[in-house]
């Protein structure tokens, strides 16, 4: 969990109920995926059912779950089997045992200005998750999705506390149908690959 500054205009910041906001979220993730089809993908689920603000990620894993993914897009972190800060670094390294220099997509919630709740984000590069609450953990992925689900402030845990879970679901399944769509793309792109 961390704090996102604003960043007016910033087109990788697409709001959950906008117009096409799960393709979007495709099209982002599609241009950070390996061009190399023999390579893992894991989605990094972060967060925890015990507090409705942090809920995101592991909503998103169980949603994902229910999805038929390419087969080698591969979940951590569900409601059942929660990626926490407790378990962070076990985690990580129980996907590094169990996948060969896989390709880590990490989904985490996170506090942000009041304008830019209900927004999620796609970039490049690692999270730093906890940074909200000054948990000192580790930087996961090589690209990551979050979903502004509040405004931050003082006492970030009572905030996370007191979060809508009607926005939390809406941003999981917005989040979760953009995954989906971009394992389709890039499930096309190695079937035309295999064609030629």
């Amino acid at each position: 969990m961390k704090i996102l500054p604003n960043r007016k205009g910033d087109r990788a910041n697409i709001y959950w109920n906008e117009s096409f906001s799960s393709r979007k979220i495709a099209e982002l993730l599609f241009s950070l995926l390996p061009k190399e089809s023999s390579v893992p993908i894991a989605l990094f689920c972060i967060g925890t059912d015990r507090s409705t603000g942090d809920s995101l990620g592991p909503l998103v894993g169980t949603h994902l779950l229910e999805k038929t993914l390419p087969e080698n897009f591969h979940v951590f972190g569900t409601l059942e089997d929660p990626v926490h800060a407790v378990n962070l670094k076990e985690k990580l390294e129980e996907v590094n045992r169990a996948l060969a220099q896989p390709f880590i997509i990490a989904v985490d919630a996170c506090l942000g200005r009041p304008e830019n709740v209900g927004t999620i984000s796609v970039k490049p590069g690692p999270l730093k998750p906890g940074a909200a609450m000054q948990k000192d953990l580790p930087f996961v992925g090589h690209s990551h999705i979050t979903g502004i689900v509040n405004a931050g402030g003082l006492m970030e845990f009572f905030i996370l506390q007191n979060t809508r879970l009607y926005l939390v679901m809406a941003l999981a399944k917005t989040i979760t149908e953009g995954i989906y769509q971009a394992g389709l793309l890039y499930q096309s792109r190695i079937e035309g690959r295999k064609a030629e």
